[in-house]
């Protein structure tokens, strides 16, 4: 089964053993894959690359996934970008923290790769149908201003043709009161 996409798959792992599981599985699937081993490395990555999707663990060495998400969060450039973080911390609290911090989903480990490429999946599709709309909405704000020039530019003509209908009728009253007079 191949969900075959041109879009790259960014894994940040400092776990040789779960790198190589996770993507010769998305490689599997039909999907592009970039590594990085630790945030530092990641976030450089990105700046020449951007990804489609992030799987990222939470404890690395330097800064740990929760920064790691937090700085790619506050960056225009990156803060769509949707993260899944993996980690065997299954805690309510690191679950919460990692999803207020802006990740989509949150995969426990040991993972299943059915799961995780089935998350993937839904998140690929969830940005792009995001992407989507998010364009649709922005042609329909151009229409709507376009409109609303448009609409601003009749009044105007209406309120002048009012206006020369005004200033005809007054200099029309004292032209037919002379012309009477004579």
């Amino acid at each position: 089964m191949s969900y075959a996409t041109d879009q790259t798959i960014l894994i940040v792992d400092d776990m040789p053993t779960n790198v190589e599981v996770l993507a010769g599985a998305l490689i599997k699937a039909g999907y592009q894959v970039a590594v990085a081993l630790d945030g530092e490395s990641a976030i450089a990555q990105i700046q020449y690359k951007s990804p489609a999707l992030i799987l990222l663990d939470v404890m690395m060495p330097g800064i740990d996934g929760f920064e790691t998400c937090r700085r790619l969060k506050e960056s225009p450039q990156t803060r769509a970008i949707p993260i899944i973080f993996m980690t065997a911390l299954s805690d309510k609290t690191s679950r919460v923290e990692g999803l207020s911090l802006g990740a989509v989903d949150y995969i426990a480990k040991p993972f299943e790769q059915i799961e995780v490429l089935a998350r993937v999946k839904i998140h690929l599709k969830m940005k792009q149908l995001s992407d989507q709309l998010e364009c649709k909405v922005t042609e329909q704000s151009q229409a709507l201003k376009q409109t609303q020039a448009q609409l601003i530019e009749q009044e105007k003509l209406a309120a002048l043709g009012q206006l020369m209908a005004g200033v005809a009728h007054e200099i029309n009253n004292p032209m037919t009161f002379i012309a009477n007079n004579i």
